[in-house]
């Protein structure tokens, strides 16, 4: 059949290109395109498309990650692997020069504490309670003032006569443990069972009488703070100062450095000009506070001289023990006035100024000593082991603590059965530190140097009571924050004639006991 136009010719669809076979590894830089020329160009672009593959899905997945990451991410990655490689990485800090330090049984409220005492200390963030209720100790009568013994008493021919021939034990090394942030310090603090606490109470403590020193440089017993002494015949400003400086000092604070040694200054500059040419720093006041003010004047200016050899403080301590010396009783004591009568009292703060010069290396006759011995003996009861406050009185705590100290300072041996025995009565369970009934801080403050000493289960014994207690009975805040109050909860025996600067300052320096003296039996650090 004829057709009515012209025929169009048929045409197939156009076949599509096969894949490429073998594509070239494409590259992490861009490529510029050339530009094809002729037909030669567009047959060769074929025959490479035809010879190409299309990649695995794998490689095309990584080949994206890898060309669409922006560059904070492989930055990231990098710094993460170098901070796990560092991190196992071990450094061992080995010390160069190794401490050598005595091992013996460390106390603490707990088993591990003594591995959590760390330096600079920190305030305690909890709170600890006394464990075990404390039996009251012997009553002994109020007085009017905590510097001034009681009245005279009966005396009686007949007399207990016990000798010690001992010499005295090496003490010029005793004040060497004081400097705050020392490692001999803290482990002298680790070694005898202080803490954070006591440590804590310490400096809270010297920080309240920093705030009420006054602008002279003295302290007064009066005030400016609260529960001072209740009139002025009984404030003594020279022995409120000694016993101040007396706390700083046992902590390491002296005219040459520290926190506190601003006041130690000011305070030295007030002091130093109370003393008089014969060597004596009392000037004014009730007679029975002569020898006290002279014994924790000498104690003070002698143990700033052996800490610091500073020869500012030579000559003014020489002074004062010159005088120490030239006044001692014939009975081989002192008490109220020159050269005349003994009591255990007045005579142990002379005693421990004498001490305290030779812990400066400054020379204290032989003969002196012996003559405290002697009036030792004639005063002791229970074979030595006790002690009245005068020759044939009662025998009382407080006075059997402070000759107990004069005692091994003058040359008993730490197995000294007399010594033993009346440690053994001082650190009994009823005789123990108790602010409920009976609170007496004399006392407290004597007994703490001697069990201190002689260490041992003596020495736990009455730490573990002495530790807890005084820092919880530290007033936390307020003004009077740091102090501690001496008529609450019960009222010191010695409350209305020390106040609360004579409470706080004892407080303080039985908290210092670990490094203040080193205990004279033991070659601690001797090495």
């Amino acid at each position: 059949m004829a057709s009515s136009g012209p025929r169009k010719e048929q045409q197939s669809p156009p076949t599509k290109a096969p894949p490429p076979e073998n594509p070239p590894a494409r590259s992490a830089l861009p490529i510029q395109p050339q530009r094809p020329v002729g037909a030669a160009a567009v047959a060769a672009t074929r025959n490479d498309d035809a010879a190409r593959e299309e990649p695995a899905d794998d490689d095309l997945v990584t080949t994206l990650v890898i060309e669409k990451s922006p560059p904070w991410l492989f930055s990231m990655a990098f710094h993460m692997l170098m901070m796990i490689v560092m991190g196992l990485i071990v450094y061992v800090n080995i010390p160069s020069k190794p401490i050598q330090l005595e091992a013996e049984a460390v106390y603490a409220e707990k088993l591990g504490d003594q591995l959590e005492f760390d330096t600079p200390l920190g305030e305690p963030d909890v709170k600890t309670t006394v464990e075990h209720a404390l039996i009251t100790p012997e009553n002994l009568p109020l007085v009017d003032n905590p510097l001034a013994a009681p009245g005279d008493m009966e005396m009686f021919p007949e007399g207990l006569m016990t000798g010690s021939d001992v010499q005295a034990p090496q003490i010029g090394f005793a004040l060497s443990g004081r400097e705050e942030g020392s490692v001999r310090r803290t482990g002298l603090i680790g070694r005898y069972g202080g803490n954070r606490l006591t440590e804590a109470a310490v400096n809270k403590g010297l920080a309240w009488l920093a705030r009420n020193q006054r602008r002279n440089g003295s302290w007064s017993l009066a005030g400016p703070y609260s529960d001072g002494v209740p009139y002025k015949g009984l404030d003594n400003e020279a022995a409120a100062t000694a016993m101040a400086l007396l706390a700083f000092q046992g902590a390491g604070h002296t005219q040459l450095g520290g926190k506190f040694k601003t006041n130690v200054v000011s305070g030295w500059r007030w002091l130093l000009k109370q003393q008089d040419a014969s060597g004596s720093f009392f000037q004014y006041g009730l007679n029975s506070h002569r020898f006290y003010t002279q014994g924790l004047c000498s104690i003070a200016v002698c143990e700033l001289y052996g800490m610091t050899k500073d020869e500012k403080y030579n000559e003014p301590a020489r002074r004062a023990i010159d005088y120490c010396v030239k006044t001692q009783s014939p009975q081989g004591g002192w008490r109220y006035s020159p050269n005349v009568d003994s009591d255990v009292s007045v005579t142990g703060w002379v005693v421990m100024a004498l001490q305290s010069a030779r812990m400066a290396g400054l020379e204290v006759p032989k003969e002196t000593f012996d003559n405290v011995e002697r009036y030792l003996n004639d005063v002791a009861q229970y074979d030595g082991a006790r002690y009245p406050y005068q020759r044939n009185g009662d025998v009382r705590l407080a006075m059997t603590a402070e000759a107990l100290l004069m005692r091994q300072y003058i040359g008993w041996k730490r197995d000294d059965p007399r010594l033993v025995a009346g440690v053994e009565w001082i650190t009994s369970p009823e005789n123990l530190i108790n602010f409920e009934r009976d609170r007496n801080v004399y006392y407290w403050y004597y007994a703490t140097q001697v069990a201190h000493h002689i260490e041992g289960d003596y020495w736990k014994r009455w730490n573990e009571v002495m530790r807890q207690v005084l820092p919880e009975q530290q007033i936390p805040r307020g003004k009077e924050a740091g102090s501690w109050d001496p008529n609450r909860p019960t009222a010191d025996q010695w409350a209305s004639g020390g106040g609360r600067l004579y409470v706080t300052c004892l407080s303080i320096c039985m908290l210092e006991v670990y490094y203040r003296h080193l205990p004279i039996y033991s070659n601690v650090f001797a090495r």
